[in-house]
């Protein structure tokens, strides 16, 4: 990985443009002058500019995860902001929302402008999300208001539900006076228990304690009828099971406020994949069913899935390598997101390229409540371009995370992102 300055005046050429905003796909350049947009189609560039050749690649926006875990503060030996911002410039994400539970967890407005303040240093845009509820205990409300005016977007007790129904009511009904998104890690802690994995067949042969998918979709259930209620935002983190989709179908029929996210790793993988026993595959909620895999990726061709969000969380090799049950939740995503989901998605289920990158850009984008027209003269630059036909292997040379815990690694990909430009720079991915 390289990262440069832009220069003055820099022009993407001959590249197939690919606007999801605006829903257009054309041959063409774009004109980068002091790291802002400044126009984008056939263009006469100034002579002095640097000539970036994008033949047989595609030039779009930069993506958008709006679920990561970069670990700071507290377990910076498993990532901390800045190893973190590489590891998405490798996978092609310019902007990324990091998750609260942290040690000590992000539940302040000092905590939140610490996030905003150290994230002015690294090389792409990251939005801290606040807790819902005091050092994640499930019991009293944050002080959103205060929190948002520092700069978080949305709010969450990421890995650790709320269970208690009448706190949730209460975090959805303050939420709905700034119209942001309240985000519910949803397991049923009582039906969990000490499950380590889907409960099926798999895990019988395994001799694995397990929690069945209802352990997901009671949990949904129960959050679509409060967000319905409040009319508040609802958005379901890594839905994993056909039954939480049945839910979220129905209920988003009726409420237009319900956003939903899956992530790579459930789109790739089935509970089959557990017979190894690679703990990298030990994820909550766990990796389900072939069947389930099949309506998750039906949900998404069928829009009721709205993007796709890594959950990218590091873990140090010492714990990984432990035995299943001890190893902690959770495996990295951001440098082989794009890969993976265009294997998955293009390759396999012949997907379009203009609807997975939305699934990436523009849809998280509205989400959060940011700006989604990418292209339009002035803006920012925030720039990925990728190769849609490169056929290749995630390896460990791939990996610019502090951590090295994906179960990706040796697995065929699709498509490969060559270079990432934002805050006025351009790295360049080997």
């Amino acid at each position: 990985m390289n990262i440069s300055k832009l220069k003055k005046n820099i022009v993407l050429k001959n590249g197939t443009i690919l606007d999801p905003y605006n829903n257009t796909e054309k041959k063409g350049d774009v004109h980068i002058e002091n790291g802002k947009i400044k126009s984008v189609g056939k263009i006469s560039a100034p002579k002095t500019s640097e000539i970036i050749d994008c033949k047989d690649l595609i030039i779009t926006h930069g993506f958008f995860d709006i679920h990561a875990h970069f670990r700071e503060p507290g377990r910076e030996d498993k990532e901390d902001l800045n190893s973190g911002s590489l590891a998405a410039l490798a996978g092609g994400f310019t902007r990324v929302c990091t998750m609260p539970n942290t040690d000590p967890p992000i539940d302040s407005p000092e905590s939140i402008r610490y996030i905003i303040d150290r994230s002015e240093e690294c090389p792409i845009h990251i939005h801290p999300i606040g807790c819902i509820t005091k050092s994640q205990e499930g019991k009293e409300i944050t002080e959103m208001g205060a929190m948002l005016a520092e700069g978080a977007l949305a709010f969450s007790d990421d890995g650790l539900p709320i269970n208690d129904s009448g706190v949730m009511y209460n975090a959805l009904e303050y939420s709905y006076m700034f119209d942001v998104p309240i985000i519910n890690h949803a397991e049923d802690d009582c039906l969990k228990r000490h499950g380590l994995m889907h409960e099926g067949k798999v895990s019988t042969h395994l001799g694995l304690s397990a929690s069945p998918d209802i352990t997901e979709s009671n949990m949904v259930f129960r959050d679509l009828e409060l967000a319905m209620l409040t009319g508040a935002r609802l958005h379901v983190p890594h839905v994993s099971s056909a039954k939480s989709i049945n839910h979220i179908k129905l209920m988003k029929k009726k409420n237009d406020k319900i956003t939903v996210e899956v992530t790579p790793h459930h789109l790739f993988f089935s509970d089959e994949d557990l017979y190894t026993f690679d703990t990298n595959l030990k994820v909550a909620p766990p990796i389900r069913t072939k069947e389930d895999r099949k309506a998750i990726i039906d949900a998404i061709k069928n829009g009721i899935i709205d993007c796709i969000a890594t959950d990218h969380a590091p873990h140090t090799i010492e714990e990984k390598e432990g035995t299943f049950d001890i190893a902690p939740f959770g495996m990295i995503g951001l440098e082989s997101c794009f890969g993976a989901v265009g294997k998955v998605l293009i390759n396999d289920n012949k997907m379009d390229q203009m609807s997975l990158v939305k699934l990436l850009t523009v849809n998280p984008r509205k989400i959060m409540g940011l700006d989604q027209d990418l292209f339009k003269e002035g803006i920012e630059a925030e720039i990925v371009i990728y190769d849609p036909k490169l056929e290749w292997k995630f390896s460990l040379e791939n990996i610019f995370s502090k951590s090295q815990n994906s179960p990706f690694l040796g697995r065929e990909m699709k498509g490969k992102v060559k270079s990432t430009i934002v805050k006025g720079y351009i790295t360049s991915i080997d």
